[in-house]
């Protein structure tokens, strides 16, 4: 990721100033980091979960949106590869403040951010019930899901393996991975 630091850092200002760029970037502590492009895997991965939990959702309590919208964070914004947040979504707002479902799909260049750095991010939010980082090049993933007490396991539940699903309770529904994982590989 390149590091662009010749325009005004603060969040409202960033918005803004990525409406009229091209490529993608995020806003993290203060310094606006591009981000590299996708390779097809991810972006089928990404494409399936989205439009599983689309239609494995009620649609009435649950929106569910994709990488071109952000998530506020302690340290920034992010823009994770989908998300599900509670239906009443501001039409003209560019970043979701209480997601509840945060995914990521991991490439070489994302490894530290996503297992490392957004697992602290993203656990610290409030409305956050789980955290999935999905491996591109076979069905696995790692999952942060809150527990009954209300906290954050440490380290992630492991699922792999094509007859293996992720359990999403506080969405109410479970998805197989070999649906996620559908064109993939």
């Amino acid at each position: 990721m390149n590091i662009r630091t010749d325009i005004p850092l603060t969040k409202d200002a960033f918005l803004r100033w990525n409406e009229t760029q091209e490529g993608r970037y995020e806003f993290v502590e203060g310094k606006i980091m591009m981000m590299t492009g996708a390779s097809w895997g991810h972006v089928e991965i990404a494409g399936n979960l989205q439009t599983l939990l689309r239609s494995g959702l009620d649609r009435s309590r649950f929106a569910v949106g994709q990488s071109d919208f952000a998530v506020e964070t302690a340290r920034g914004l992010r823009y994770p590869d989908v998300f599900v947040q509670a239906t009443g979504v501001d039409r003209h707002a560019y970043v979701s403040t209480a997601p509840i479902l945060l995914a990521e799909i991991l490439s070489p260049s994302s490894l530290e951010t996503d297992l490392r750095q957004k697992v602290e991010e993203y656990t610290a939010l409030p409305s956050l019930s789980a955290y999935v980082v999905l491996a591109q090049d076979e069905p696995r993933l790692w999952l942060w899901q809150r527990g009954e007490d209300g906290a954050f396991p440490h380290a992630p539940e492991m699922i792999e393996g094509a007859d293996a699903t992720l359990p999403l309770p506080a969405l109410g529904v479970s998805l197989p991975l070999a649906a996620i994982y559908e064109g993939v590989g």
